[in-house]
């Protein structure tokens, strides 16, 4: 058989073959992996689901080779999710306790994202107006003390307002949830008997009602319901197009879920580690059932790639990503907050 000279030594023709197939076929690897990019994986809060789908999305055009996959469980399939390491970040709208925080087999960083209003939706047919929704009356609707629409201390929040005798339909999460730990916060600070009888937590033991999964499925439970009255993110209440009410704050002022009404609730002093709740602001601005929502990272990445693709994105998210936050009902995170997170962020360890 004929033999050449390549790259300094003979070869046979049948031996050239070969070694082109193996170089073709390892361009063709390195092609695929390239083409398949970096895969990060995450889960929890269904609350910040509409942002954090835009902000993957936009970041993923910006660099194909970063590719997000979230999975929208509810804050409490985060929390597991991530302390038990099959995904690579949590999100949760209620933090962390300290002992969840010691059983997670690293030290974990809450870093706040966005900050959001869980507003009070019903289906009450004839009623146009939005309902003003005193502080004890949605504490005791959802203890199954108030139990009909036109009970004396609703319609005295509302006069004008004709409100059927109808009996109130509580519908509430049946997965763990930051949405719920948000509402439930709010429920303990203004009312004892709530405090006392069920707490506040991702999780609770409802009084009375019946469960939804995910803001989706509280949001659609409500709708399919006449006379029933639930709690969702923003979000989901305007995607539905489905009433929601405006609640009593600390000082007395009915407010609405705004942006501004948000952000008046943000203003406050914040933890080092920014486990804080800003639920019932003493803001006479503020809107009283407000909070900020949390990415769940470690503080020592074990896969280097995704660590670093992980912590870039989390610096874009504090610069470029926060602008898209109000057109999707969240309030951006406040200037000084932003900045304390973004040190935070630079204490990220990877390999």
């Amino acid at each position: 058989m004929k033999k050449i000279r390549l790259l300094g030594g003979r070869y046979k023709m049948k031996g050239i073959t070969k070694l082109f197939t193996s170089l073709i076929t390892a361009l063709m690897f390195m092609s695929s992996v390239q083409a398949e990019g970096t895969l990060i994986n995450g889960a929890g809060a269904t609350f910040p689901y509409p942002i954090y789908s835009k902000w993957f999305d936009e970041y993923h055009k910006l660099f194909p080779e970063y590719k997000f996959n979230y999975q929208s469980i509810g804050s409490g399939g985060g929390i597991r999710q991530i302390t038990a390491g099959t995904v690579d970040f949590g999100a949760s709208d209620g933090p962390m306790t300290d002992a969840q925080l010691e059983s997670a087999p690293g030290f974990l960083f809450h870093i706040p994202t966005v900050l959001g209003a869980v507003v009070v939706v019903y289906n009450l047919e004839g009623v146009s107006e939005k309902l003003k929704i005193p502080q004890k009356v949605l504490a005791d609707i959802f203890l199954g003390k108030i139990t009909t629409w036109n009970h004396p201390e609703i319609q005295k929040a509302n006069p004008g307002v004709e409100l059927p005798s109808s009996n109130i339909v509580v519908v509430h999460r049946s997965d763990g949830s930051g949405t719920t730990y948000i509402f439930v916060d709010f429920l303990s600070k203004v009312s004892s008997a709530w405090a006392t009888k069920v707490g506040k937590g991702t999780s609770v033991a409802w009084p009375v009602g019946l469960g939804g999964k995910g803001n989706e499925g509280v949001a659609g439970l409500v709708k399919q319901t006449p006379n029933s009255i639930g709690y969702v993110e923003l979000i989901y209440a305007k995607q539905n197009n489905i009433s929601y009410g405006l609640v009593e704050n600390k000082t007395g002022n009915y407010v609405d879920a705004t942006l501004e009404g948000v952000s008046a609730a943000a203003k406050t002093k914040m933890p080092s580690d920014f486990r804080v709740s800003i639920t019932n602001s003493p803001n006479p601005e503020s809107y009283p059932i407000s909070g900020f929502t949390w990415l769940l990272v470690y503080q020592k990445q074990k896969d280097s790639v995704k660590g670093k693709a992980l912590i870039e994105f989390l610096y874009w998210m504090l610069k470029d990503g926060q602008r898209y936050a109000p057109d999707l009902g969240y309030a951006p995170l406040p200037q000084e907050v932003n900045q304390m997170v973004e040190k935070t962020v630079a204490q990220i360890k990877i390999k």
